[in-house]
């Protein structure tokens, strides 16, 4: 009643002596409550800390993914307010999808069995790598994306890109892959059947480090459903918000992507919203 009586006083010229009487309230409520009018609203403390966590992942956590920021800094809060608050705030990613076809079937190369068979998570370190190769657009031209994930931790452990699609790309991935984890003999190797994976290059690389490989079925997407997960993301948090002028821009930027933020920090839920470096450090 007073914010209403504080309203129309300040639109029109009625004396504040008669409408108070006529209401029966007090002068000094009624200047109390424009005072309050007056006084800007509060910051919503949550809202300031909801948009700092949004930013600084990329822009690209989702409501589930914010929620456990927050809580990891000390702030409690349910997802209902995160999506009310994030809508108020218009905090969404706006992503684009692109298709170009990166698998090339028809060869007469050997088709490896699939020995994964969608088990996506193994027990140990080691013991499963997926493979796959992908594609970035640049202003000089298509730039191709080879990655090689342990699916214990979701983590790339290797990777290399080029102008082209030719075995040496998937070689030089799986070659860092190897360098950088030292597995055992016995680790199944996991990707689709492209003449990049089914050729000679790549298939005497897996049998000098005693690695078994394993392809997925014809035409089956799903049975290499995590690394086409981890693609996705990369073009839906990274890639599809630049404009790379040349190769060794769009490089630079993914390989900030996959070290900095994929492996370093990018929370998963199927590691209990761990990152993959935390999540090994954890387990070891």
């Amino acid at each position: 009643m007073i914010h209403q009586l504080v309203h129309q006083v300040q639109c029109k010229a009625y004396p504040v002596a008669r409408i108070c009487r006529v209401l029966r309230i007090s002068r000094s409520g009624f200047y109390e409550a424009r005072q309050r009018r007056l006084k800007p609203k509060p910051v919503c403390s949550v809202s300031a800390q909801l948009k700092a966590a949004f930013v600084s992942n990329e822009h690209c956590y989702g409501s589930r993914r914010l929620v456990k920021a927050l809580r990891d800094t000390g702030v409690s809060v349910g997802r209902n307010k995160v999506r009310r608050l994030m809508k108020q705030q218009d905090l969404r990613p706006i992503w684009k999808r692109k298709f170009v076809h990166t698998t090339d079937s028809n060869h007469n190369f050997p088709v490896a069995e699939n020995l994964l068979n969608r088990q996506f998570n193994p027990e140990r370190i080691n013991q499963s790598w997926v493979a796959d190769i992908t594609y970035i657009r640049t202003r000089s031209g298509w730039l191709y994306l080879a990655a090689v994930m342990d699916l214990y931790s979701r983590k790339i452990v290797g990777w290399a890109m080029a102008p082209h699609m030719r075995a040496e790309l998937v070689c030089s991935a799986m070659q860092l892959a190897i360098a950088q984890r030292q597995p055992e003999p016995g680790l199944i190797a996991h990707s689709d059947r492209g003449s990049q994976y089914a050729g000679t290059d790549y298939q005497n690389l897996l049998t000098r480090h005693g690695m078994r490989c394993s392809m997925s079925r014809k035409g089956n997407c799903w049975d290499n459903a995590v690394m086409e997960r981890f693609f996705l993301n990369l073009k839906m948090e990274r890639v599809w918000r630049k404009d790379y002028a040349n190769h060794g821009e769009a490089i630079k930027d993914i390989t900030d992507y996959i070290v900095r933020f994929y492996n370093g920090r990018r929370i998963h839920s199927s590691l209990g919203y761990l990152p993959p470096n935390q999540y090994e450090r954890q387990a070891a």
